[in-house]
């Protein structure tokens, strides 16, 4: 659509002679000529050829308010600009045009001979309106233009895009699919369980066997089989770094011969993919090799190292809780042990199987003798209630009452008495009897010994980890990877996203530095 711009009809006044004043008043000049009449001729030439040149009225406006500022008395637009050329002085240069530029108020400097000229700041002439033509001209060559730009700038575009994302993604594409070496991924699942303990009850019972009270193993047997430990262990049993060091695998995915510990490490990383599920408690496992029957020989040796690090986590637990219950019963036996001999040595050297035997059987006889001797003292006191008593029988009698008390006398000495060689037998009883008491003694710590070693053996036990695989890992049949159309289209997208960026930031910097 074309534009409009206002049009101002401007109307310049034609030259005319001066006429006098009406009623033939004289006009104050009298009959002589006109400072300027001589030149009058001269001016009019040069004014009639700066007509010619066809400026436009946005040039003339302009060399009058050059004519103002620098102090030219002109008489119109035209003479302004024969002035300023009269002077020496391009009214259309750069730097008059930079002069004049921010002072649309500028006043016309005072003479005595024109009258006194404000320009309106804030509304000015506009140029000659251009023709119907001349405006299409201009329109169409504005639009080619517009055009010609909008194409270099597509144009452009699709350069930086095919540098920087298309070449790239074809690049990657051509890789995947055509260099890249079909890698073999075995998948497995295991998890780690706690043995229960029989009769297990509370919160112990509710969480025991559970992903719960494994976590922690869990976690610990993830970070062994992803840790140098098992990468350096799988290499010497089964020569990790030789297989990925063979000579058809791609340069990208193959390792040097003399690669280091390092490299090798972050080639184990990426081919070895453990991950752990906390909400299940299973460890899933993938390990990605250039044959299948590899693979798998991987993935069974690293489920083998698992297993040993799970029975490792509890071995030290249970030895430490059986090691004290252990040491105790030892004690306690090897004591046990001491009082039984210190029993049988007090035996052998006292002569006295059982003290309590030996004192009842002294006392046994005590009572039968002093019984023996009431009797004697009874018959004696008959014989001598009789007036003439026998005196032979009453010696008899009294000299058995006698012996009789010295025979229990012997007996009370042998229980009580120390003339004997081993003491009395009340010593000899109380030894026996201290000894016999540590040896029960001995025997209840003994006792007691046992049954906490049965509960520590049963604690540990509890303590039990063990591995339990849920998928086996099988061989595949067919290459996993590289997925070739998956990892083209990830590559257009991570190309495109650093483009972008780039772009962005690249914008944002040449807009800080033009502002």
């Amino acid at each position: 659509m074309p534009p409009k711009a206002t049009r101002f009809r401007i109307r310049r006044a034609a030259p005319t002679d001066l006429l006098p004043l009406e009623g033939g008043d004289e006009d104050g000049f009298g009959n002589d000529p006109f400072p300027t009449a001589a030149a009058a001729p001269a001016e009019d030439a040069e004014i009639a050829a700066i007509r010619a040149e066809g400026l436009t009225g946005h040039q003339l406006r302009t060399a009058q308010r050059i004519a103002q500022r620098r102090g030219f008395a002109a008489t119109s637009e035209f003479d302004a600009v024969r002035l300023l050329r009269k002077a020496g002085i391009d009214p259309f240069a750069r730097a008059e045009l930079v002069g004049i530029a921010g002072q649309p108020g500028t006043e016309a400097a005072p003479d005595a001979g024109l009258p006194r000229v404000v320009p309106q700041p804030e509304r000015q002439l506009p140029a000659a309106p251009l023709g119907e033509g001349e405006r299409a001209r201009e329109i169409l060559k504005m639009q080619r233009e517009i055009v010609r730009r909008r194409r270099r700038a597509v144009v452009a575009l699709m350069a930086r895009l095919a540098a920087f994302v298309v070449l790239p993604t074809i690049l990657a594409g051509y890789y995947f699919l055509a260099v890249a070496t079909p890698l073999f991924a075995t998948r497995s699942e295991f998890l780690i369980q706690q043995a229960e303990a029989p009769g297990a009850a509370g919160i112990g019972g509710l969480l025991s066997g559970t992903q719960f009270a494994t976590s922690q193993d869990s976690i610990t047997v993830q970070s062994y089989l992803q840790s140098r430990d098992a990468m350096a262990r799988l290499d010497a049993d089964l020569g990790f770094k030789a297989h990925f060091s063979q000579d058809w695998i791609d340069p990208i995915q193959r390792l040097a011969p003399d690669a280091s510990n390092e490299d090798a490490y972050k080639l184990y990383r990426r081919n070895v993919r453990i991950g752990f599920d906390p909400t299940e408690g299973i460890i899933k496992m993938e390990v990605i090799a250039a044959d299948p029957a590899t693979s798998q020989s991987f993935a069974e040796a690293l489920i083998g190292y698992a297993e040993e690090r799970v029975d490792n986590l509890s071995l030290r637990l249970r030895e430490d809780q059986m090691k004290g219950a252990r040491e105790v019963y030892e004690d306690a036996e090897a004591k046990l042990l001491a009082a039984q001999k210190r029993v049988q040595e007090l035996q052998e050297r006292l002569g006295v199987f059982d003290p309590l035997s030996e004192s009842g059987a002294i006392l046994t006889q005590i009572s039968t003798l002093e019984l023996e001797g009431q009797q004697k003292r009874l018959e004696l006191e008959q014989l001598l209630d009789n007036a003439r008593p026998n005196q032979a029988r009453v010696e008899g009698v009294k000299g058995d009452i006698a012996r009789i008390a010295s025979l229990v006398a012997d007996l009370r000495s042998q229980l009580t008495g120390t003339s004997g060689a081993n003491g009395s037998l009340a010593a000899v009883t109380g030894e026996m009897r201290i000894a016999e008491h540590d040896l029960q003694t001995r025997q209840m710590m003994l006792a007691q010994a046992l049954q906490q070693l049965e509960l520590a053996r049963i604690e540990a036990n509890r303590q039990v980890r063990y591995l339990s695989t849920g998928v086996s890992p099988i061989a595949p049949d067919e290459p996993t990877y590289p997925r070739a159309f998956e990892n083209t289209a990830l590559a257009f997208l991570i190309f495109a996203g650093i483009y972008l960026m780039l772009s962005l930031t690249v914008s944002i910097l040449r807009e800080q530095v033009s502002a």
